[in-house]
């Protein structure tokens, strides 16, 4: 007699276990503890085998029906029931190691290893928020178009379209890996192009047309309060001229305090650089040099919680903003590159490919110069132009009237 639901709910255990059987070689067991199994009898070659099918409650009466009529169909096709689940479950194994997380996490750990930090931790927060919720346990040879851009599109809709846009580079770049390393076949994401509306970029907030403004701006510097290695990070970055990301992790042991510079490694470009150091920059670390030179972790700017940490990223635009300029549309960290770029050229006739050297605005082409070449390369001009852009400065920030030079370089 077929089981029901009743039957299977009202069934005890017992001294030993026992079956209630149902149909069509499907029986339930039932163990001296109370759990039940589902298991199916039958024949392949002669010889009789048992497929476990779940356990109840989980597994159903119907489900259980299912999954049966679903084994006798292998061994109508001359299949072994036993054979083609063990297959099944060596394939999502197979699977499960090759999601789209696991070959994301390898692509980290062999491609940003040597990246900068600041990059490479916006990379990872990128996919822990944003991809590996949707996207992370599916196996990444099964990803196409759709699926990646339906997350995509989550994103967009939170209003962060450019960080759609390299939500669809990132999963690109991990899925070209997984075909480099034979875990998958073909990338969808070019297929992507023109599915999302184009990013807007803006340059960096600065007032290139205003040195007035320039003057204002580092007079409110100089009114700065807080912790003393922030402020030096404010007022230095103007007459250094660097990415804010390379002034927060610069080491004491890279600044050469009486010849006057400051030697590093550009993390965007890979190359080595060199900075002079006019005389204003060369006071103000000099007067932070006992607060923080002495340090183990080497760091001339510490972090706020522990002086074995750099300054976080977010500190020189936090501090001014707590001046009350405007980081977005009034003057970034970023925005002195775009000053000297401007007013240095237009006000005060520096050589535009002495300023483009300075900024390390792109790395030389390495078959026509040595990297030593490169790092020494208008170090003269540079160290006057250096020295020529903080005098500037400080007449800004005195309100000096400054004569633009007509016809320069």
């Amino acid at each position: 007699m077929p089981l029901t639901d009743t039957a299977i709910r009202n069934a005890k255990s017992a001294e030993r276990q026992y079956k209630l059987g149902d149909e069509k070689g499907l029986f339930l067991l039932i163990h001296p503890n109370g759990s039940k199994y589902w298991r199916l009898k039958y024949r392949y070659l002669g010889a009789e085998k048992v497929l476990a099918l779940g356990v109840y409650p989980e597994v159903g009466l119907k489900l259980a029906r299912d999954r049966r009529d679903e084994a006798r169909a292998h061994l109508a096709a001359g299949r072994d029931p036993g054979a083609v689940k063990q297959a099944e479950k060596a394939r999502a194994y197979a699977l499960a190691a090759d999601s789209f997380e696991v070959v994301a996490r390898d692509w980290i750990e062999r491609h940003l290893s040597t990246k900068a930090p600041s990059h490479r931790d916006k990379v990872i927060r990128r996919l822990e928020r944003d991809v590996f919720p949707y996207l992370g346990r599916r196996p990444v040879s099964e990803l196409k178009a759709p699926d990646i851009l339906v997350v995509a599109r989550r994103v967009e809709g939170r209003g962060a379209l450019d960080t759609a846009h390299r939500v669809i580079q990132n999963v690109g770049e991990v899925i070209r890996y997984a075909i480099a390393t034979g875990r998958a076949e073909a990338d969808p994401t070019p297929a992507l192009r023109g599915a999302l509306p184009p990013a807007k970029h803006t340059h960096y907030a600065a007032p290139t047309d205003d040195p007035a403004a320039v003057g204002g701006i580092l007079r409110m510097f100089d009114a700065l309060t807080g912790q003393p290695q922030v402020i030096a990070a404010v007022r230095l970055l103007p007459l250094l001229v660097c990415r804010p990301g390379e002034l927060r992790v610069m080491r004491w042991e890279d600044v050469d305090l009486d010849g006057s510079t400051w030697s590093y490694r550009v993390t965007k470009t890979s190359i080595d650089h060199i900075i002079p150091l006019s005389t204003q920059a060369v006071e103000i670390l000099r007067d932070l040099h006992p607060l923080t030179g002495h340090l183990p972790g080497g760091w001339v700017f510490i972090g706020g919680r522990s002086p074995l940490k750099p300054l976080s990223e977010a500190a020189i635009n936090a501090a001014m903003r707590r001046l009350g300029i405007d980081t977005k549309d009034e003057l970034t960290g970023h925005g002195w590159r775009a000053l000297l770029r401007t007013l240095g050229h237009e006000r005060l006739g520096l050589k535009p490919e002495v300023i483009e050297t300075h900024i390390a605005h792109k790395a030389p082409d390495p078959s026509r110069m040595g990297g030593a070449y490169a790092r020494m390369r208008f170090i003269e001009e540079r160290r006057k132009m250096m020295q020529e852009w903080s005098d500037y400065l400080d007449k800004l920030k005195a309100g000096a009237d400054i004569i633009p030079i007509r016809g320069a370089a």
